[in-house]
């Protein structure tokens, strides 16, 4: 399988998706709010987490794939898919809890940064390497 790892990463990430998609249906469900948020601060901050996890994780899942398409090493590909896993539970975790500052939300983005700077890298050197 060309890109293995990078599979791995993405159904997790899916998994991940689904929750964070779930959460939101659920809301909904209680506060009877149909689209939007209506004022309701939990389920803003809910479709808030899920659009930013949206923003982020299609880019690193795009840029493992093409590394591992270009023959990339798998050590790496790990690496980058694991920052890129806990960075968005941690994003997720803190933004759920509060809109301001928090470790979650700063050790989440610098972890999913990192994975998207690394990964960006990388490809740029496999593409001066041929």
């Amino acid at each position: 399988m060309p890109v293995a790892v990078t599979a791995l990463y993405a159904a997790v990430l899916a998994l991940v998706l689904i929750a964070l998609s779930a959460r939101i249906a659920v809301l909904r469900g209680r506060t009877r709010i149909g689209i939007g948020y209506e004022g309701s601060d939990v389920l803003g901050r809910a479709v808030r987490v899920h659009g930013n996890f949206i923003e982020y994780a299609p880019i690193a899942l795009i840029l493992m794939a093409l590394i591992e398409l270009n023959g990339g090493p798998a050590p790496l590909l790990h690496g980058l898919g694991l920052a890129l896993v806990v960075g968005r539970l941690l994003h997720a975790w803190g933004l759920s809890g509060s809109i301001g500052v928090s470790f979650g939300r700063a050790a989440g983005t610098v972890a999913t940064w990192t994975a998207i700077g690394v990964g960006a890298l990388f490809s740029i050197y496999q593409f001066i390497a041929l």
